[in-house]
């Protein structure tokens, strides 16, 4: 039997005024699985995740986040009490030191992880006794984490988790996450760090203007994503400029007699029309996420220039 998803959302949308934050956003995070969430600024991840969490009412749609519904409100009262949640924002009470606030929170939480909370404290080598209000960007972020992590919840939900936090603390965390991963947390969350996502995720979701552009898990990524080079004795076909009909040949660039493909699916089928079309080289290089991150947006850019 399935399993259902941790998050599941159909036609999600926000809306200020006449500015669209999110549109039409249909997500489905698979449970027991880090999944990566990614998008440039103000492309409507940190929207995404405060309508998930019952913080911001949506405009349109439907969404559920560990079978609970977000607009109805006892519902989102349970989604925030089963799920381990750290802003972006990192907000904390500033007037209490690290010490009252993880006593404070863990007083909410009959699940709180006290092992972790050991290592964590001894990770991160945080000041018990020092008020927040005087904790640096980096201390902030590595105390939020930890009251995020130590609740002990089904799902964790990180907007920018390691912002702030130098390489070393960065490579901690990221370890954490993927072992609260293997002992069954699901865990989503956003990130400008492609190298992180593409560290630890299992599953990625690509975000643009409000609009969800790429879902699926790195693995089938990394197989099937290509970049497919043609190089013609005569000029490039025309075919071969609109893309030869293909799904999953999602933009062409040419320069002179050659061509340059980014490919998501079908890349066996892509080469032997090449060939038909006699292009006299063919070379098919993998790309990495950076690359599907890159080339993901100025598709969807070039098709809205088009509109």
């Amino acid at each position: 039997m399935n399993t259902p998803p941790v998050i599941a959302t159909r036609g999600l949308a926000k809306r200020y005024g006449s500015f669209a934050a999110v549109t039409d956003m249909n997500l489905s995070v698979p449970s027991g699985t880090i999944s990566g969430f990614l998008g440039p600024n103000g492309a409507g991840k940190s929207t995404t995740i405060r309508m998930l969490l019952g913080m911001v009412r949506p405009s349109g749609g439907t969404a559920t986040v560990l079978g609970f519904r977000v607009d109805d409100p006892r519902e989102s009262l349970e989604i925030r009490r089963r799920v381990g949640y750290a802003g972006e924002d990192k907000r904390l009470y500033d007037y209490m030191t690290a010490a009252q606030i993880i006593r404070f929170t863990r007083s909410f939480f009959p699940g709180w992880r006290l092992d972790l909370e050991r290592r964590l404290l001894s990770d991160f080598r945080l000041p018990l006794d020092r008020r927040i209000k005087k904790f640096s960007k980096g201390m902030r972020t590595q105390l939020a984490l930890l009251l995020a992590i130590c609740r002990g919840g089904e799902l964790l939900i990180l907007d920018e988790p390691t912002e702030g936090l130098d390489p070393i603390m960065a490579e901690r965390l990221l370890e954490v996450l993927v072992g609260l991963a293997a002992d069954g947390t699901a865990i989503f969350f956003s990130s400008h760090q492609i190298a992180e996502v593409e560290q630890i995720a299992e599953h990625v979701f690509i975000i643009d203007g409000g609009r969800l552009l790429v879902d699926g898990s790195l693995e089938s990524m990394r197989e099937e994503y290509r970049r497919v080079d043609l190089v013609f004795d005569t000029a490039v076909p025309d075919d071969i400029r609109t893309g030869l009909a293909v799904p999953g040949v999602e933009r062409v660039s040419v320069s002179g007699r050659t061509a340059r493909l980014f490919v998501s699916r079908n890349v066996d089928h892509v080469v032997h029309r090449s060939r038909a079309l006699h292009a006299t080289a063919v070379d098919v290089l993998p790309i990495g996420l950076k690359d599907i991150f890159l080339e993901s947006l100025k598709t969807a850019r070039r098709t809205d220039a088009l509109v």
